[in-house]
């Protein structure tokens, strides 16, 4: 009876361990997670001067069904003003003498990758336009948001951007629409399944450890994807139909609020002369995104949205900002396969100001 009482008790004791044996190894499990996700949000903060989350950010605006950036968000190297847009701030009535510009874009004119507000190749258009029109005041509305495709452009235009009555609107987009296009074909031709759309999971939302090791677990199997043979088939001559159309009501849009419109290519950092492993490293992110494409075909797939804008800025009249190759396609001036670092920020806001300050239909704009 004695043995028996002791086998039960020792069970007993067994099972108990094991549980305080698990939940000591849970523990341990979250406080390494937990650890992890500052580290990760500290290196965040080191090299982009924010490790805010997407959720932080940004919101959705209920009236027009939009995310916009949260008005007065500022955390490291982002600053957003009073109206919701990353920048100086400024009153929606502009003052008198005062030119103002505002940019239209996605993530590449939003500029999360640059060191500063004062790095945002918006920013510094406004600046050299400042030096060069003196002594006319100029400011700026950098209404950039990452993830915004042409539609999206067009609702923050007509009902974030033309209420601020812009002298000068500059558009810069053509990778979120590619992106989209490029994945309704990939769907058709049974590549990939539907519910390959969402590109962020829940919980990287809120957690920089999963959007990281998301991120690089998909960055694997895209240049895995990337190497093989089977890639999406493209007739290119259909290609950027639906584009030309967005971005046309874009422009029309645009031309109805702002005494000049401009139109400027989108410049890469793939290029054809690179060798085959630098066109795969350059492509890196693009492949992200676009897993079943050969960076020739990234390559040429962009050539042929550039093309697009420019007959869209010819047939529409309006300033066409060439030039997209003269930004190298280097990790100096590339974060990844779109985004700049600050140099190609810098070179960026060149190529756009040089056109601007040059064009006679700008310097007819400017109040007198």
């Amino acid at each position: 009876m004695l043995s028996q009482d002791t086998s039960a008790e020792e069970a007993h004791n067994s099972r108990k361990l094991g549980w305080m044996l698990a939940a000591g190894t849970c523990v341990t499990l979250v406080l390494m997670l937990a650890i992890s996700e500052v580290a990760v949000r500290v290196r965040q903060q080191l090299k982009y001067g924010s490790a805010a989350t997407l959720e932080e950010q940004f919101t959705v605006d209920p009236k027009i069904r939009l995310r916009v950036p949260v008005a007065g968000f500022s955390r490291g190297h982002v600053h957003v003003n009073s109206l919701g847009f990353r920048g100086d701030e400024l009153s929606v009535r502009k003052a008198p003498g005062t030119l103002r510009v505002a940019f239209l874009g996605a993530s590449t004119t939003w500029c999360a990758e640059v060191s500063s507000n004062e790095a945002v190749w918006a920013h510094l258009v406004a600046a050299d336009l400042r030096r060069a029109f003196a002594p006319v005041q100029v400011d700026y509305v950098n209404a950039g948001v990452p993830g915004y495709t042409m539609e999206s452009i067009l609702n923050a235009l007509k009902n974030r951007v033309a209420p601020l009555d812009p002298d000068v609107i500059v558009i810069y987009e053509a990778s979120n629409n590619l992106t989209g296009e490029m994945r309704h074909l990939a769907v058709r031709q049974g590549i990939i399944p539907s519910e390959q759309f969402q590109d962020v999971s829940w919980p990287a939302r809120y957690s920089l450890l999963w959007h990281l090791a998301e991120k690089n677990l998909k960055l694997l199997a895209a240049e895995r994807t990337a190497r093989s043979t089977a890639h999406l088939v493209i007739e290119s001559d259909k290609l950027g139909a639906h584009y030309r159309q967005v971005l046309t009501d874009v422009v029309v849009e645009a031309k109805r609020h702002a005494k000049v419109v401009a139109l400027a290519t989108f410049s890469i950092q793939p290029r054809r002369e690179q060798t085959p492993e630098r066109k795969l490293q350059a492509s890196s992110s693009a492949l992200y995104y676009m897993p079943f494409l050969h960076p020739d075909t990234i390559i040429a797939a962009f050539e042929r949205y550039n093309q697009v804008a420019r007959e869209v800025a010819r047939e529409n009249g309006l300033l066409l900002i060439e030039g997209e190759n003269d930004i190298p396609g280097d990790m100096r001036h590339f974060n990844d396969s779109v985004h700049f670092t600050d140099a190609g920020s810098e070179a960026m806001a060149r190529r756009v100001s040089t056109a601007l300050i040059a064009s006679e239909s700008v310097r007819a704009a400017l109040p007198r």
